[in-house]
C-alpha cells in the first residue's frame, strides 16, 4: 500500500502557462482522495504528474518517502483508468483484463485464477468471452476498472471514469466503486468535475481553482464549512445562494445589512473588529425557509418560478434586486408572481470577506 505525498507541486506549460501552482497534499494509505473542480483547472494535469505521464515544472511527488520525480510510470507500481476505457476492441473481457499480467509473463493458471478473482469482485464472469462492442457502457468500465486492479498496484489513479455513462448509470457505479475500494483496500486518487461523486465517494475532498487547492478536508467539512466563497458556490447542488451586505451594530447585536437596506440578526456578541465590514452573505436553498402566509420579521419576495421535482420542489424568489433558491416541500402550492414571504436558518448562515472570499468567523 502506498502514502502519496505532493510538496509544493508546479506545472508550466511553455514559457509562462501555469497550470498547476504550488500544491501541497497529503494523501493516506488506503484513503479514497477525491481531486474535484471545474473544467479546466487542472485536475487532470495534476493525475498525469502523480502517474509520470506529465514532468513537474518544480516540487516533488513522494510514493511511501521516495521521491518519485524521476521515475517513468511503469516504475511507479500506478494503475491508471480513464474516461475513455481504452479497451482493446479485439481482445475478449479475459485477455482484457488478463493484458497486464501477460505483460509479465505470468504463469497461465496463475493469470486464469487472478482474472476470475478480479470478475468476480466486479460482478462480470459472464462476460469474460465478450469483445468489448458487445458491453454496455458500464459493463466496459468494470472491465477497465479489472483491467488496473489485477496488477495490484500501490496507487489507484482515475480519471473522470464515470463521465461518459447516463445519470442512473452513474449513481449506480458511485456505490460500486465505494465497494470495490473497500475490498481491495488501495490508494486511490480520483479526479472529478461532479461535486455529487467527490461527496459521496471521498475520505476526503480537494478542491482545485486555477492550480490552486482551495481547500482539503472531509466532503462534510467541506460542505458545511467551506473556506472560501469559490468553494461554497462549487460545492452543493443547487448552488449556494450569495448577496452583497455589510455588517452593522444595532442594539448590541451584529447584523447583516443588504442593498436593499433589509437586515438580518447574525450574532449577539461583540464582533466590534468585523463593524462596517463588507461581506458575501451565503445560504443553501435548503436552508432558506418559506411561507405563502405574512411572518413578522420575514422578508418579502415574489415568486418567479415553481420546480417540483418529485420529493421536493425548487422555488426561485424575487427579492428585489436580489434572486433566490428556495428548498421546500414537494406538494408547495405557490405560484409564479404570488407573494412569498422567507427567512433563514441563522446556524446555517455562511459569511465571506468580499475583497478575498475568506470565510469569516463570527464569535459565539
Amino acid at each position: 500500500m502506498c502514502e502519496v505525498i505532493l510538496k509544493n507541486v508546479t506545472k508550466i506549460f511553455g514559457k509562462d502557462n501555469l497550470v498547476i501552482e504550488d500544491v501541497n497534499l497529503e494523501i493516506k494509505d488506503k484513503e479514497f482522495f477525491t481531486i474535484v473542480g471545474p473544467s479546466g483547472c487542472g485536475k487532470s494535469t495534476l493525475l498525469n504528474m502523480i502517474a509520470g505521464l506529465e514532468e513537474v515544472t518544480s516540487g516533488q511527488i513522494v510514493f511511501d518517502q521516495e521521491e518519485v520525480n524521476d521515475l517513468p510510470p511503469a516504475k511507479r507500481d500506478v494503475a491508471m483508468v480513464f474516461q475513455s476505457y481504452a479497451l482493446y476492441p479485439h481482445k475478449t473481457v479475459f485477455e482484457n483484463i488478463a493484458f497486464p499480467l501477460r505483460i509479465r509473463k505470468l504463469p497461465q493458471e496463475e493469470i486464469k485464477e487472478r482474472v476470475k478473482k478480479t470478475a468476480s469482485i466486479l460482478g462480470i464472469e459472464p462476460l469474460l468471452e465478450r469483445k468489448p462492442k458487445e458491453l454496455s457502457g458500464g459493463q466496459r468500465q468494470r472491465v477497465a476498472l479489472g483491467r488496473a486492479i489485477i496488477r495490484k498496484p500501490k496507487v489507484f489513479l482515475l480519471d473522470e471514469p464515470l463521465s461518459n455513462l447516463d445519470a442512473k448509470l452513474r449513481v449506480y457505479m458511485r456505490a460500486e466503486l465505494k465497494k470495490l475500494h473497500k475490498e481491495i483496500e488501495t490508494t486511490m486518487i480520483y479526479v472529478t468535475h461532479d461535486q455529487a461523486e467527490a461527496m459521496t465517494l471521498s475520505d476526503r475532498v480537494a478542491i482545485l481553482f486555477r492550480g490552486r487547492i482551495q481547500q482539503c478536508d472531509s466532503p462534510q467539512i467541506v460542505y458545511n464549512f467551506p473556506a472560501n466563497k469559490i468553494v461554497a458556490e462549487f460545492i452543493g447542488s443547487p448552488s449556494m445562494n450569495f448577496f452583497e451586505g455589510i455588517l452593522v451594530r444595532e442594539d448590541d447585536k451584529t447584523k447583516v445589512r443588504f442593498s436593499n437596506k433589509d437586515s438580518f440578526f447574525i450574532k449577539g456578541g461583540k464582533e466590534l473588529e468585523f463593524k462596517d465590514r463588507e461581506v458575501i452573505f451565503g445560504v443553501r436553498p435548503e436552508d432558506v425557509t418559506i411561507s405563502l402566509e405574512k411572518k413578522q420579521d420575514w422578508f418579502f419576495g415574489k415568486i418567479f418560478a415553481v420546480e417540483p421535482l418529485g420529493n421536493a420542489t425548487y422555488v426561485d424568489v424575487l427579492w428585489n434586486p436580489n434572486r433566490l433558491k428556495a428548498e421546500t416541500v414537494s406538494d408547495f402550492n405557490g405560484k409564479p408572481d404570488d407573494p412569498i414571504y422567507f427567512t433563514f436558518k441563522k446556524e446555517k448562515v455562511h459569511l465571506f470577506d468580499k475583497t478575498d472570499g475568506k470565510r469569516l468567523s463570527l464569535s459565539p
